[in-house]
């Protein structure tokens, strides 16, 4: 199953895909972190949430590059080093785009919510599928027993139902962030064109991740059905 033509194509095709994107996601973020502007991350972030009616969300600095994220469990944004600290495009948009997940959080938009409450059922099943499924193969091809099989492509739908319920989730935050910057005028209209692109960038990683675990569920699933001759 480790050399499967079909299979080897979609991990391929998969990590080509997420490593150009990678590239041109660093390309851009470098490219406008040398275009200045008036505040730092950290100061756009804890602007839009107060402009928000936001008042309960902490804004904090973390170590890592590209690792920002907002925390549901604790009303976070946390910011890395370079985006907390810099005053340039791409430090707005990713301080923006992540108070437009707190945003989400405040107003229960239903995307984020959802995508919330499988948090802790996926926390239990991510690092067990793959070894499911490879054991669900081996025991099909030994026995025809489908069972194992069964339960590993059923953890894999739950993963991919997770990615995909991420696309909304992302996009809107950069909706929410890029409407703000524009109505508040923290960057011009050639600085919101790069913040748009540099946006645009970070959701097509969620993207291909989510294509990639697409394709890996249905090739498992034809398997399952009897679809494939392993």
């Amino acid at each position: 199953m480790m050399f499967d033509p079909v299979y080897m194509a979609i991990f391929v095709a998969g990590m080509l895909a997420s490593q150009l994107v990678s590239m041109m996601l660093k390309k851009r973020f470098a490219q406008y972190s040398a275009m200045p502007i008036g505040l730092s991350g950290k100061e756009i972030a804890e602007k839009m949430l107060r402009e928000n009616g936001i008042n309960d969300v902490q804004v904090v600095s973390v170590g890592g590059m590209l690792t920002d994220h907002y925390n549901p469990q604790n009303k976070t944004v946390n910011l890395s080093e370079v985006v907390y600290n810099e005053r340039n495009v791409a430090a707005a948009a990713v301080a923006a785009h992540e108070c437009g997940h707190a945003v989400q959080h405040a107003r229960a938009y239903s995307f984020l919510s959802f995508r919330s409450a499988m948090v802790p059922v996926l926390t239990i099943t991510s690092n067990m599928t793959s070894w499911v499924l490879m054991g669900g193969v081996i025991l099909m091809g030994a026995s025809g027993n489908k069972t194992v099989l069964l339960v590993g492509v059923l953890m894999l739908a739950l993963s991919t139902l997770f990615s995909l319920i991420t696309l909304p989730v992302e996009f809107d935050a950069s909706k929410r962030a890029l409407a703000w910057l524009n109505n508040s005028n923290v960057v011009g209209p050639q600085q919101h064109d790069k913040a748009t692109n540099a946006l645009w960038w970070a959701a097509m990683t969620y993207v291909v991740a989510a294509l990639a675990s697409l394709a890996t569920l249905l090739y498992y699933a034809m398997m399952l059905l009897g679809r494939r001759d392993d």
